[in-house]
């Protein structure tokens, strides 16, 4: 997002833990390099960047949403169809709008106008900050397997853990932290040596029961479930775990040759989704559903621990906190940048470009914090865990991915003569891709249920108001067009409207 990634590297040199960047490339000829990454380099960083703590809890997520394994297998499917055409959108973009420099939210804002532009922005802040406070609930979670005092990381002890971690890295950061090194190699080892591990044993061991695997198929952990609406409950798990896949565009200015940034995409899409299979699949062979739904985070040392013994669990829940513990700095670092970033290019209001002497974006560190510290307080007096968080955290991202495949879908039914010479293939391959990646997109809006959206609305409302101020302060026109009139009246209606849903108790955190 706006070189959020590129700036990041350069305060934590090293550290690659965004979900996403700077899909531009302006005045770089798609041939040319100005940076030192290989194919191969891409390919593992974006695979880093995507690969994150969804994988060690998808198993249990998707059983607890009582689907039944022919369930999760058809949500990947059209995930993985899905996703692609999301893949496929952010590399053509990045080749056929090279010039549009803002990051994911600059495509919302040139193909639909500024106010929606802002509130892709937005979403992609409050989704990054979510990030933070998700994982804070399952570092502590995976904590509690060695120190029970933190029970299931959404507990006073977790909470007061979870503010000291984040504010040390509020300060850290602020200080003007660049070497980080060292931190990415932990977070990588810490990521892939496990869940390899966890792949390796379960087969070698030859843990996968053919039988528990079939009875999986037809039976999950609520029987009687309509089967789309068992496909629907796991599809926020599936996009969440592929949060991060416009990854490459966010390092594209560090590519050796500019064209390969879609590639490494690609093949780190491939890659990704068979990991994902992989630890799905193999997990509906080591249990029944119903007990994989009845497992703590992380679901995957619970399998492993069923599969191997003790040393499996230790090993994955010793991989989640080294991951987690690096992972959060780096988000530390995303969701100040982010803010700070649409503050430069006037998107966001002045007062988020302020930086220290150390030339941090010092407002944007603390507004983030407190806004992290706020949703940690609403975790301890609700039920909300690792799960729920996560699942805003992805819902506020689909407007972002949603607006990007729309432009692109218009650009390729308006623009075909932009495509030449830039990509190849025939055009009717880039429309559908387009287009299915819309379709894709409010499925997903569809699937996060009206818990998810009443949330949704109410964490967008609150931007309006920054948006207004703004626009005020640069003396620009602001909310003229009837688009933006609607999209603001739609916002509040749907925020009235959950507001007395959770008054009356309709809807619950």
């Amino acid at each position: 997002m706006s070189d959020v990634a590129t700036r990041g590297a350069d305060r934590i040199k090293g550290l690659s833990t965004t979900p996403g960047g700077d899909p531009g490339l302006a005045g770089v000829d798609a041939n040319a390099g100005h940076g030192n990454l290989g194919i191969f380099r891409l390919v593992t960083t974006v695979i880093t960047l995507i690969l994150g703590a969804g994988v060690f809890t998808l198993s249990g997520d998707q059983a607890a949403g009582g689907a039944s394994g022919a369930a999760i297998l058809t949500a990947w499917g059209i995930s993985a169809v899905g996703v692609l055409c999301l893949v496929m959108t952010f590399f053509a973009l990045s080749r056929v709008k090279p010039e549009l420099k803002g990051g994911i939210y600059s495509y919302a804002a040139a193909g639909f106008g500024d106010f929606l532009g802002f509130n892709s922005a937005w979403g992609y802040w409050i989704s990054a900050l979510l990030c933070i406070v998700s994982f804070s609930a399952l570092l502590f979670g995976a904590l509690s397997y060695f120190f029970p005092v933190f029970g299931e990381g959404n507990n006073v002890a977790s909470v007061i853990g979870a503010s000291v971690l984040t504010w040390t890295y509020t300060f850290l950061v602020s200080r003007g932290v660049k070497e980080a090194t060292g931190v990415n190699a932990v977070i990588t080892i810490s990521k892939f040596v496990p869940i390899f591990v966890a792949i390796t044993a379960i087969v070698f061991f030859q843990k996968f029961d053919l039988d528990i695997f079939l009875a999986n198929l037809s039976t999950g952990a609520s029987p009687g479930m309509p089967f789309l609406d068992q496909v629907s409950s796991t599809m926020m798990v599936t996009i969440w775990v592929f949060v991060g896949i416009e990854g490459a565009v966010a390092i594209s200015g560090r590519a050796k040759k500019a064209r390969d940034v879609g590639k490494a995409t690609i093949i780190a899409f491939c890659c990704v989704l068979t990991i994902y299979l992989l630890v799905s699949t193999l997990s509906m062979g080591v249990m029944p559903l119903s007990e994989l739904s009845e497992l703590g985070n992380p679901a995957l040392a619970g399998v492993m621990e069923r599969a191997v013994g003790p040393w499996g669990a230790l090993l994955i829940n010793g991989g989640v906190i080294l991951s987690l513990v690096g992972a959060m700095l780096g988000y530390t670092v995303l969701t100040s940048e982010s803010p700070y970033e649409a503050a430069t290019q006037g998107v966001f209001v002045k007062a988020f470009a302020k930086t220290n002497k150390k030339g941090a974006p010092i407002v944007t560190l603390v507004v983030t914090n407190v806004i992290v510290e706020v949703f940690l307080v609403v975790m301890l007096f609700s039920d909300s865990t690792y799960q729920f968080f996560y699942a805003l955290s992805a819902g506020m991202i689909l407007l972002p991915y949603l607006l990007s495949a729309a432009y692109f879908a218009k650009i390729a039914f308006t623009e075909p003569e932009s495509f030449a010479g830039k990509v190849g293939g025939a055009m009717v391959v880039w429309r559908v891709f387009g287009v299915l990646g819309v379709v894709y997109s409010f499925f997903l809006a569809w699937a996060s249920g009206t818990t998810g959206l009443t949330l949704m609305s109410l964490l967008y409302a609150p931007g309006i108001l920054m948006y207004v101020k703004g626009k005020k302060e640069r003396g620009e026109p602001y909310l003229q067009s009837a688009v933006d009139k609607v999209v603001v009246a739609v916002i509040l209606l749907a925020a009235a409207v959950s507001v007395v849903l959770l008054a009356s108790g309709q809807v619950v955190l």
